[in-house]
């Protein structure tokens, strides 16, 4: 396993204001790179995911959604876990096959694949992907002779739902015509997909897809196919909370449905769950305007007609690390990483970023102490959703990433056996000696 820019970091630079150390450490080495937006990752925090998965959900094997944060390192890690992964792409596999993993733990998820990318699946031996429709059943059976499919069946919770989103999965009433069509073309049907969205906040939605998902199971054994996997898909928030929450409802269920005698295999498609409260954004503010308090949204918190408002660009947007912002809200808000008086007066603010475009609204608004050019914002939870390639806009860069680890962490990684002394030279250490007061800040004049 290589990581670059891996920090490991002792608990104690933690101790005093929590995250304030974190990032002065990451600063100081930025410091000969100017104010470029950059990443912290911790990937200590994936590590705990994963054992807090195993200590909930165990009976469910993890294929991780490699669409969500397909950084380098995270693979990394994930693959030296065990884990599987869910992959919509060639290039996504290439990733991770790359790190050694086998075929059998990679499921090709795309529910519309280019059969380019089919015949590759075919050629490095990726088997195991979902369809939800005749045009794709057809696709599979011309281009991969060896597939075995998993049937992906809506849920109620995408039915029907908002006009103008994507909706992918067939219904309980179609089912029958496609495994029958899946019998003619000859194509292996193994199981059955269902995907339940982290919005969703009913989990009555899981007891009738794990109904209706056995109601398949039992059409497919009257046709003639032999069915050992069920996906319940992702939509895990990444809160211990809602894992035990999801756990309570399907556990016994499963027991029912899909007993641990029958030869079924359960997994599941975890994305944001292991990264998102991993990877921290560091911005520049990079321009400012003052505008009339007024001119902001009404209904919008306001501190008074007469001061001022503020809008600050930053050097990263929705063309960059908040593309996720152009289709959903952002759920984190920013801190401001500088000195200021607890009693300092706060102006409603709207974030912006760099490309001067209307879309590229960060926050509509928020309460915040006078900034300055150069000033840093930290927006925590990134870690999905915030990794694809930037815009061709202007010549701004996809932000560096570091990557940082307790050394309690690191040594429980060891005793997993998941590292071991040959890659220590790839790791910088930050030395326990290092003393760091309080008072420090990160700021722009640092």
């Amino acid at each position: 396993m290589f990581i670059e820019n891996l920090i490991i970091y002792p608990e104690c630079l933690l101790s005093t204001a929590p995250g304030v150390n974190f990032y002065r450490i990451i600063y100081s080495l930025l410091l000969k790179t100017g104010k470029n937006a950059f990443f912290v990752g911790d990937l200590g925090k994936i590590v705990k995911k994963h054992s807090q998965w195993q200590n909930v959900v165990a009976q469910i094997k993890p294929f991780y959604t490699v669409k969500c944060n397909s950084a380098p390192a995270v693979l990394e890690i994930l693959a030296a876990l065990g884990t599987g992964f869910a992959c919509s792409s060639k290039n996504e596999m290439a990733l991770v096959q790359e790190l050694g993993v086998s075929p059998e733990n990679i499921i090709y998820i795309s529910p519309c694949k280019q059969v380019s990318q089919i015949k590759y699946a075919a050629k490095v031996g990726v088997n195991i992907m979902t369809c939800d429709n005749e045009i794709e059943l057809k696709k599979i059976a011309r281009n991969h002779p060896n597939a075995k499919v998993l049937l992906h069946i809506a849920t109620e919770d995408n039915i029907g739902g908002e006009e103008g989103n994507m909706k992918f999965g067939t219904t309980l009433k179609n089912c029958k015509h496609l495994l029958e069509c899946a019998k003619e073309l000859d194509v292996q049907i193994i199981g059955v997909k269902f995907h339940v969205s982290s919005a969703c906040k009913e989990s009555q939605v899981y007891v009738h897809a794990l109904s209706d998902a056995r109601c398949v199971f039992d059409m497919a054994g009257e046709i003639g196919f032999t069915m050992n996997m069920l996906d319940i898909g992702g939509g895990f928030t990444g809160t211990e909370f809602q894992l035990e929450e999801v756990n309570h409802v399907i556990s016994p269920l499963l027991d029912i449905y899909f007993p641990e005698g029958s030869g079924v295999k359960i997994i599941s498609e975890p994305g944001s769950y292991y990264v998102s409260s991993a990877f921290t954004l560091a911005v520049n503010i990079i321009a400012k305007k003052v505008v009339e308090n007024d001119k902001f949204p009404s209904g919008v918190e306001k501190t008074g007609s007469d001061e001022p408002a503020f809008m600050y660009y930053m050097n990263d947007g929705v063309y960059g690390s908040f593309a996720s912002k152009l289709s959903e809200d952002l759920n984190t808000i920013p801190e401001v990483h500088k000195k200021y008086k607890e009693d300092e007066p706060l102006f409603t603010s709207s974030l912006w970023g760099p490309s001067c475009d209307e879309l590229d609204q960060i926050v509509e608004s928020c309460l915040l102490p006078e900034l300055n050019v150069g000033d840093w914002l930290i927006f925590d939870n990134m870690g999905a959703d915030s990794f694809h390639e930037p815009s061709a806009f202007n010549d701004f860069q996809r932000p560096a990433i570091y990557y940082m680890m307790s050394f309690s962490d690191w040594y429980e990684m060891q005793d997993a056996g998941i590292t071991s002394d040959s890659m220590m030279k790839n790791f910088f250490f930050v030395p326990s000696c290092i003393q760091l007061s309080q008072e420090d800040s990160f700021s722009a004049e640092a």
